[in-house]
């Protein structure tokens, strides 16, 4: 039997819920590049982002330099109607890999949004509200996002509109109708309802869109209404912040029982998921305390880390947002419609970018159907029918685990558990039709859109 004395899941109290979040960026050497206006090229001021987010949220965006800030009451609040979220130690797939390994995930499934997103988007819908604005606009890939922005925005009682991903908006109905159950005006992405969206379309014939598009529409629609802003679910700072409550209950749950990870694992997107999950332990690296191994796990359809380069780029696809220095593909890049949506954005996280560049991370590209084959075997033991973008990271923690088998080395593995997959069985059907496929950029393809990114 597997050692008793750590039990399955690990819970806090909830008077052990985290009360601030903690900003990395306090503790890095090398701080992320500046955002850049598009328009001037010079660093963004406070006055100019809060054009486009809430006030609160652009003075997060720029600290750098302050380690922990309060978590609002209200917030806290929120927080306690599905957190402190459980820290599972994955013995029955220990079991079926026949590992030394031990496996942890976090999971952040246990609400009805379905994922970690939630985390973020109540305190972006509070900032808004805090400030008077009537609603803000938005864009979802996958759904999680959208959907976790239409429960914050319907509790505190603010406007909602969302710009989804066009595949995704095809592929998942029942998402767009949890959103529009919670209030959400949910439009397919690129649309003909704004400028941008007309740009895209025309430029792209039948496109199925991608998360730079839908970003652009959502930003130009929040610039055209009295009273709106735009809010982001990945990529910014200010989103990996809010994320951060993830990585501080790991830590907290596993000094419970006097326990370590060794390695840290998580998908890689836009950056929020995996940067809240690893970030209060690259703190502890970065400040000589401790010392880890960080993975990030991308699609192969949008390896923006392993085949991108580290220069500035637009954030969007339409050109309208600031520019960051990042790891991308180029913002006019278009990813095949892989089922993971959340991943299919061009870039990644200036936070993401500089630790990896850094050297303080690796990161590994994986193909869908061996996402999807891990999900399936994770799914039969654990009993939790994972998301697609969580199953990147499932993959690479087996593959983690079986080296540990060759080995005979006993390390422990933490991955995230961003969520569930319950509206993905399109994909799932796919997969188990085996009519799923593997779709793989060329080096021409890259280059082409590398070769459109402003010259800085």
């Amino acid at each position: 039997m597997a050692n008793k004395e750590i039990p399955y899941k690990i819970y806090l109290e909830e008077s052990e819920l985290p009360r601030q979040w903690y900003n990395v960026r306090a503790d890095m050497k090398n701080k992320p590049a500046p955002l850049l206006n598009p328009k001037t090229l010079q660093p963004c001021t406070l006055e100019e982002l809060s054009e486009v987010f809430c006030t609160e949220l652009a003075r997060q965006e720029l600290d750098d330099t302050t380690p922990y800030i309060d978590i609002p009451d209200e917030i806290i609040d929120f927080y306690k109607m599905y957190r402190p979220a459980p820290l599972t130690r994955a013995y029955c797939l220990e079991k079926a890999l026949g590992t030394p390994a031990k496996i942890y995930y976090k999971f952040e499934g246990n609400n009805t949004s379905g994922s970690h997103k939630l985390n973020s988007a109540i305190a972006q819908a509070y900032y808004a509200k805090k400030q008077g604005l009537k609603g803000v606009t938005t864009e979802t890939g996958a759904g999680q996002w959208g959907t976790a922005l239409s429960m914050a925005c319907a509790y505190l009682g603010l406007d909602c509109k969302v710009f989804m991903v066009k595949c995704s908006y095809e592929q998942k109905p029942f998402r767009r109708e949890v959103m529009r159950t919670y209030g959400a005006n949910v439009t397919p992405s690129p649309s003909m309802l704004t400028e941008v969206g007309r740009k895209i379309n025309e430029q792209f014939p039948g496109t199925n869109g991608s998360l730079g598009c839908a970003i652009s529409e959502a930003v130009e629609a929040a610039s055209n209404m009295e009273g709106y802003r735009y809010v982001l679910g990945s990529v910014l700072s200010q989103v990996l912040l809010h994320q951060t409550v993830i990585g501080l209950e790991a830590q907290a749950a596993f000094r419970k029982y006097n326990e370590k990870p060794d390695i840290i694992i998580g998908c890689a997107g836009g950056g929020s998921n995996l940067g809240g999950l690893i970030s209060p332990f690259m703190g502890e690296k970065l400040r000589g305390e401790a010392d880890y191994e960080f993975i990030a796990v991308e699609p192969s359809s949008c390896p923006s880390l392993t085949r991108g380069i580290y220069a500035y780029d637009y954030c969007d696809t339409g050109a309208v947002c600031p520019l960051q220095k990042m790891y991308t593909l180029g913002s006019t890049f278009m990813p095949a419609s892989s089922h993971a949506g959340g991943l299919r954005y061009h870039g990644m996280s200036s936070v993401l970018s500089q630790l990896y560049d850094d050297g303080l991370m690796t990161a590994r590209s994986v193909k869908q159907t061996e996402v999807f084959e891990a999900a399936q075997q994770f799914a039969r033991v654990e009993g939790i029918l994972p998301a697609p973008e969580s199953s990147h990271a499932i993959k690479v923690a087996i593959d983690e685990a079986l080296k540990c088998k060759e080995t005979g080395e006993e390390k422990t593995i933490l991955f995230g558990l961003t969520g569930t997959g319950y509206f993905d069985m399109y994909a799932y059907q796919k997969f188990n039709d085996g009519v799923m496929g593997d779709y793989v950029p060329t080096d021409e393809e890259i280059k082409e859109a590398i070769d459109r990114m402003p010259k800085i």
